[in-house]
């Protein structure tokens, strides 16, 4: 290899450390192996070679993907075109006409190969993405795909995959699914040659602030759309690998049991009074019990579902896991998770739709909560378990009831609240964050991966 492409992979690598993929020396030496070898013309083979050398986490692909093209873009600039598309009377792209043609090209393989794929899709970019902005001509990923609405093109694809007829019986829903990964690839392309273009002409790094998604562990939970929750969703089950296994081995550690002050003093007679060693009480180790109430109004509940997701990822570290859930008003819901759907999301759902959660004006109100857990479910909490809420504490200017919560964490061993919000904006507005903090341990808590550290860090062995 070069010396500038030895450099330009090393930055490469830099980048996809500050985006927080880990990436070692021996990965790096290893991918620039595998580019002495490969034919850095065939961008597939180069992107696949550097994925499989540097990323140790598949969910972390998506990230990588889009720094890749920004890095190994395709070329600069416009791109030559030697066929062209449909067009009307006014010499305008037509986008019916052009839709019928991407459904064809995206059902013919060969397309992709001899590159009139790539050409029909710069040139949607150039002439249906294109529009004046106050620094210049600029692209736009969304009106592109929005004129071409890949999810349209999925009947259209799958019929003329199978040859124009119609699918042969027993076959159809194969076509189909095909189809749909071909309509999510056209998108993606699409948002691949917007971003080249706009890296052209704003420079990579500026491109790269807004067009390279963070990775999912990073994504903040209040925020998340769909798409982003599933991913999210994917690194719970890893996450609770890695706790489980902490978790035991400091419980394997924790070997000793406290000073028995007694025994001590009892041994430090045979060295006149002066207690050499220690003597510990035999230690007995159990498994505490766990007790989670969470907030699962509006967008909190994403967050209440993913802590819920990881608690009972790890529920074997406890001698029993109880869930009590609110809007306005709270009411147990262990029954919903312990025994109700496979499916966690259908489960919370089901949970939502049914449990006694909110009796009043539907909006969330922890002081409400708190008073009515001391009054019905206080005998829960016991010194041997822990205490776990999950909630904003946006209390909408209710009551906040700090003294209820005081005498839950006075009860409770241990006792913790999670929020998803930012630290900067708790007190603000209807917050009464700060207020219930001064009485019970309070965490930021606004992605995956401060939940992970939160969660290890914070439950007893």
């Amino acid at each position: 290899m070069t010396t500038p492409l030895v450099a330009h992979l090393t930055d490469f690598v830099d980048e996809l450390r500050r985006r927080g993929i880990v990436v070692g020396p021996s990965a790096l030496i290893d991918a620039a192996s595998a580019m002495e070898v490969l034919d850095l013309l065939e961008r597939s083979r180069l992107r696949e070679g550097l994925a499989t050398t540097l990323l140790v986490d598949h969910a972390h692909r998506g990230v990588f993907d889009r720094v890749f093209d920004l890095w190994f873009p395709v070329g600069a600039g416009m791109r030559t075109v030697t066929e062209d598309l449909p067009r009307d009377e006014d010499g305008n792209l037509d986008v019916e006409a052009v839709r019928d043609a991407l459904a064809e090209m995206l059902a013919d393989d060969a397309a992709a190969g001899d590159g009139r794929l790539e050409q029909a899709i710069a040139m949607i970019v150039d002439e249906l993405g294109r529009y004046g902005s106050t620094k210049g001509e600029a692209f736009s990923a969304y009106q592109a795909i929005s004129a071409v609405n890949p999810q349209t093109l999925i009947a259209k694809i799958a019929a003329a995959m199978a040859g124009g007829d119609g699918a042969r019986p027993g076959t159809e829903p194969l076509y189909r699914q095909a189809a749909r990964q071909k309509a999510t690839d056209l998108r993606a392309a699409i948002e691949r040659e917007t971003q080249r273009r706009m890296a052209d002409r704003n420079g990579r790094d500026k491109v790269g602030a807004y067009a390279v998604p963070p990775l999912p562990e990073n994504v903040n939970f209040l925020s998340a759309g769909a798409k982003e929750q599933v991913e999210i969703r994917k690194t719970i089950e890893p996450l609770a690998r890695l706790l489980a296994a902490k978790l035991e081995t400091r419980r394997r550690r924790a070997h000793r049991g406290a000073v028995d002050v007694r025994k001590t003093l009892r041994a430090s007679m045979s060295t006149g009074g002066v207690p050499i060693e220690l003597s510990h009480r035999k230690p007995r180790p159990g498994r505490p019990e766990l007790i989670v109430i969470c907030d699962v109004s509006g967008s909190v509940a994403g967050f209440s579902q993913f802590t819920l997701r990881l608690v009972y990822a790890l529920r074997q570290q406890f001698s029993k896991v109880r869930v009590f859930a609110f809007v306005d008003t709270v009411d147990e819901v262990t029954d919903f998770f312990d025994h109700g759907e496979e499916d966690f999301g259908a489960a919370m759902h089901h949970m939502i739709s049914t449990a006694r959660i909110s009796t009043r004006d539907g909006h969330s109100d922890y002081g409400n909560m708190l008073a009515g857990f001391v009054a019905d479910h206080v005998e829960t909490l016991t010194h041997r378990g822990a205490l776990l809420v999950l909630g904003d504490a946006r209390n909408n200017y209710h009551d906040a009831h700090a003294d209820a919560l005081a005498e839950l964490v006075e009860r409770a061993r241990h006792a913790y609240w999670l929020n998803p919000e930012a630290k900067e904006h708790w007190g603000t507005g209807d917050s009464v964050a700060t207020d219930y903090a001064e009485v019970i341990d309070m965490f930021e808590c606004r992605n995956a991966t401060q939940l992970g550290t939160v969660i290890a860090d914070l439950l007893p062995v």
